[in-house]
């Protein structure tokens, strides 16, 4: 049985011959696989994806955990800064709390001391005996002033001693009947020294529960401005003028209206 031997090229060339190498079944397909290659490097640094080697890989950690770090820190500031803001506001809310409590108890206090049906209707009982016993007291003096200016006409005309004494023992009487009902005066300086009591106790709650708000010029900023609301005729009466007020005609204004 004949054996075919393989022709190397070598062979081949020694004996003139030179074949063709023909490329295209061993060249090909490493070709195919080198460009496949460069196509998937120049895409990867395309997308900034090239895989990193050694230092590179950890330079790159590094700088991704500053960055990481630095935001975790500034996020923790933020955190900090709104937690003072948050405590800043938990002060001043138990600020206001507080002066809202000790103004209730103020209110609850003036309330069950002073502004209750009992209390104030004391108060206008104490007004109303001082308004009574100050007209009734006046009443008083003046009927005997007029007894006693009759009384003294009468005993100029007469003549007899007994008539004359008589006239005087009424005229003295009169008098004695002035001197008690002076005496109103100590009664009413009573009463008013218990009215004077509770408005002192009133303003002293009231002027406790400005201070709590700021004091008296905080609460004037608030205070709204006045609107006089009379009519022409209710603002000609002011009453009795009192020392320093204004807007009352002295004697001396109505007198100039006759010069």
């Amino acid at each position: 049985m004949a054996v075919h031997r393989k022709r190397f090229r070598v062979e081949d060339i020694a004996g003139g011959e030179m074949p063709i190498l023909d490329l295209t079944e061993e060249a090909g397909p490493m070709h195919s696989e080198i460009m496949a290659e460069l196509r998937a490097i120049r895409a990867q640094m395309a997308k900034g994806t090239v895989p990193l080697s050694g230092s590179a890989a950890m330079a790159a950690i590094d700088a991704s955990t500053a960055h990481e770090l630095s935001e975790a820190r500034t996020m923790l500031d933020t955190y900090r800064a709104q937690i003072e803001q948050c405590e800043k506001l938990k002060v001043e809310l138990d600020l206001i709390h507080d002066a809202i409590d000790r103004t209730k108890r103020e209110i609850a206090t003036l309330h069950g001391k002073s502004f209750d049906g009992g209390e104030m209707a004391k108060v206008n009982g104490e007004l109303g005996a001082v308004v009574g016993g100050t007209e009734q007291a006046t009443q008083q003096i003046l009927e005997a002033a007029e007894s006693i200016d009759q009384a003294a006409s009468a005993m100029s005309k007469v003549q007899s001693a007994d008539q004359q004494k008589r006239l005087a023992d009424d005229i003295q009487e009169r008098v004695i009947s002035i001197f008690e009902a002076c005496n109103f005066q100590d009664l009413t300086g009573q009463r008013i020294s218990k009215v004077m009591t509770t408005m002192k106790f009133i303003e002293q709650h009231i002027n406790a529960m400005m201070e709590i708000w700021g004091g008296v010029d905080a609460i004037k900023a608030h205070v709204p401005a006045p609107a006089d609301t009379r009519s022409e005729d209710e603002k000609l009466l002011n009453g009795p003028k009192l020392a320093g007020d204004v807007g009352h005609a002295s004697q001396d204004d109505i007198d100039a209206l006759f010069d």
